[in-house]
């Protein structure tokens, strides 16, 4: 339990500073002026994505993901998302038992801002993940920060997510709590 606070306080504190670091660039005089933002045309982008991940504790051991992101340009730097897809985890053996894939539905909103060249980024999103395959049937909280790059149409990232209620085995046994890293390759366009 204490593990999974304190992984909760460094997932906490690397959001915080994904958004103070882009805040910071804000203030040190990389904003926008008044007439960019009113000639920039705000509007929403639909987004395909697919991501790779590592697992960090058994009994999974690789993820894979599609998405689908919703994204709402306020202006040149700042965005609104929503996205949802499928994630699917890989089973591992644990102990002499083979462990049951787990696939679910990750639904997140989030709040992307851009630092450098209007293509680099920091994002942090929040949501719910559920279970839809394999015998866990329950639903868990989803935390993820992460940084990319994107121009008009591609869009590569690299998130770290931590899922609260999916089991991760540790200590020589099963507790709630497991987190993975994945690169994001995606395809995005204005609607």
């Amino acid at each position: 339990m204490k593990s999974i606070k304190i992984k909760s306080l460094l997932l906490t504190a690397v959001a915080v500073f994904f958004f103070t670091t882009a805040m910071s660039a804000q203030s040190a005089g990389v904003t926008t002026t008044p007439a960019e933002d009113a000639n920039y045309d705000k509007g929403f982008r639909l987004g395909f994505g697919i991501a790779p991940g590592y697992v960090f504790e058994d009994p999974y051991g690789f993820g894979l993901g599609a998405d689908v992101r919703l994204q709402y340009d306020f202006s040149k730097r700042y965005s609104v998302t929503l996205t949802t897809g499928y994630t699917h985890l890989f089973g591992n053996e644990v102990d002499g038992v083979d462990v049951d894939d787990l696939g679910f539905i990750p639904v997140k909103a989030g709040f992307k801002a851009f630092w450098w060249e209007d293509q680099f980024y920091a994002m942090g999103e929040a949501g719910a993940g559920f279970a839809v395959t394999g015998d866990y049937d329950d639903t868990t909280a989803i935390l993820s920060p992460s940084i990319g790059w994107a121009n008009k149409y591609f869009d590569v990232s690299v998130r770290y997510e931590y899922y609260s209620d999916f089991p991760g085995y540790r200590n020589d046994a099963f507790r709630d709590g497991n987190h993975q890293i994945a690169l994001r390759f995606a395809y995005g366009f204005r609607l």
